[in-house]
């Protein structure tokens, strides 16, 4: 993987609750900057897509950090960015759901926000908040409802992305691992397990450290 390509492969972040439209903007100018894709608060989306210096790809989040939305809120949340422009949706897991073990119920609310929109779905299924078998049915959930990745975790979870979790991960869909990565070190290990995209606030640094 040449430095172009593992730049594309990183979803530059910033998703905290006093996130502003300077640190957005930040961040779509580092993305374009560096070759990086963008991850954004779903409020921000609009001036994203408009912003003369944005990258290539914006992704956006749905059902952001909890995922406890209703599901016609979490559909209508995704339309919503995809028609302000947003290119990629990145949707939480109902994790109490699971935990119940409605997976068929985690599978239906996933199947409407795929089917309703025209662009990828990254399901982010919060492992740090699940054992391996919920982490599998989980990633069942995502296949049955026709997502187009797996996503390790929020970043606002006590844990993140890690390499057992990304290789077992992988076995259902491509995945973004997402949470506590940050450095090109700790990415290309994610990638060596068999992610094929990385989610970090620190994607310059990342970036900056491929070897030369």
């Amino acid at each position: 993987m040449n430095r172009e390509e593992f730049a594309a492969s990183i979803d530059h972040t910033v998703l905290g609750p006093e996130t502003t439209w300077a640190d957005v903007r930040t961040v779509l100018d580092e993305a374009a900057d560096h070759g990086m894709n963008a991850c954004i608060p779903p409020c921000y989306v609009a001036e994203a897509a408009d912003y003369e210096n944005a990258p290539e790809t914006i992704a956006t989040v749905v059902g952001f950090p909890q995922g406890q939305n209703a599901p016609e809120t979490k559909r209508d949340e995704a339309v919503d960015a995809w028609e302000d422009g947003a290119d990629e949706i990145d949707i939480v897991i109902n994790v109490g759901r699971l935990k119940a073990g409605d997976d068929d119920v985690v599978a239906a609310e996933l199947s409407d926000v795929v089917a309703a929109v025209p662009v990828p779905v990254k399901v982010i299924i919060e492992t740090a908040l699940l054992d391996d078998g919920e982490k599998r049915r989980a990633c069942e959930a995502a296949v049955a409802a026709d997502a187009d990745m797996v996503k390790t975790a929020t970043g606002f979870a006590d844990g993140g992305a890690t390499v057992p979790d990304v290789e077992l991960m992988s076995e259902y869909l491509p995945v973004k691992a997402s949470g506590g990565v940050g450095s090109y070190e700790e990415a290309t290990a994610m990638l060596d397990a068999g992610a094929v995209r990385i989610g970090a606030s620190s994607g310059v640094d990342i970036v900056e450290g491929y070897p030369e």
